[in-house]
């Protein structure tokens, strides 16, 4: 459903032309329900281990970005192309990551509190470096951006909180899978409205949408196969392919909520682009997980 939503709104531009007003409220609702399925007390625990969730959290959200931003300046990818890499490479590691470990062998729990810790800290660490360091002109100020990002992570988590506090963990366990089943949901309507001005682009420059998918598919497993390269000495495989995991997926749809409308059209629908790695990659890499696994 996931794929193919993406593939509809492509074909379908009426479709996702009307759907483009609802992308930011997806988000803040994909957030809520991602949110609510995450138990506090399983993150505090996690927590207990502190010093491999800030370095890889400090890898995904630091490190990440600067190796991003030096790749695309030696390549010369300066305009909206290279913006777009770089912001993929700033963003939080994308909240579905624990379903993806699960689905490719890799470690769930890591990836989750990664996942959780990167939400958190993205409006202190992406404006500074995207504006600031990086010099991205996105057309916003980086108090305006940090303010947006927070609205859209902290609503939903505060709501969340609220929630799970007053229908209470037992009840939230049952309705589980259709809190799983609606956000499958909200991610089609949101991929509906992603794909917005895609086909118009396709259409009038090709090579333009097929260099930004190739660009989409190199940032997602460069920085996996880059991760996990550097941090097998240091971690456990599992633990470092997991981090790999991590690195490529990024959630780029907090971007597309919270950048104006004066802000680069091309950098916004290379993020639209950036979906389609996202959603095939573990599929993809699935048979060389395994078999790096064993070995």
């Amino acid at each position: 459903m996931l794929a193919g939503s993406i593939f509809v709104g492509v074909a379908l531009a009426p479709l996702a032309s009307t759907m483009r007003g609802v992308v930011t409220p997806a988000v803040a609702l994909l957030m809520t329900l991602v949110l609510l399925r995450i138990d506090p007390a399983q993150v505090m625990a996690w927590l207990r281990r502190p010093w491999m969730v800030t370095f890889l959290s400090a890898w995904v959200l630091l490190v990440a970005p600067l190796v991003a931003f030096g790749v695309t300046r030696a390549m010369g990818l300066d305009g909206p192309l290279g913006a777009g890499i770089v912001l993929v490479a700033a963003s939080c590691a994308v909240t579905s990551a624990p379903a993806f470990a699960r689905l490719v062998g890799l470690d769930a729990e890591i990836s989750l509190i990664v996942a959780v810790a990167t939400t958190a800290l993205l409006p202190f660490t992406a404006p500074p470096l995207a504006l600031g360091l990086l010099g991205l002109d996105l057309a916003i100020s980086v108090g305006g951006l940090m303010l947006r990002l927070a609205l859209i992570i902290g609503l939903p988590a505060l709501l969340a909180l609220a929630i799970r506090r007053w229908v209470g963990a037992a009840r939230l366990e049952v309705v589980a899978k259709p809190l799983d089943g609606a956000a499958v949901l909200v991610l089609v309507v949101f991929a509906f409205g992603v794909m917005d001005g895609v086909q118009a682009r396709l259409l009038a420059d090709p090579l333009w949408v097929a260099g930004g998918l190739v660009a989409a598919f190199g940032v997602n497993f460069g920085l996996n196969g880059l991760t996990a390269l550097a941090l097998i000495p240091f971690l456990d495989r599992r633990t470092a392919l997991t981090a790999g995991l991590l690195a490529g997926n990024r959630n780029q749809a907090v971007f597309l909520a919270v950048l104006p409308a004066a802000a680069d059209p091309s950098i916004l629908l290379f993020f639209a682009i950036g979906q389609i790695p996202m959603f095939v990659g573990p599929f993809v890499l699935r048979p060389a997980y395994a078999r790096l696994r064993r070995a």
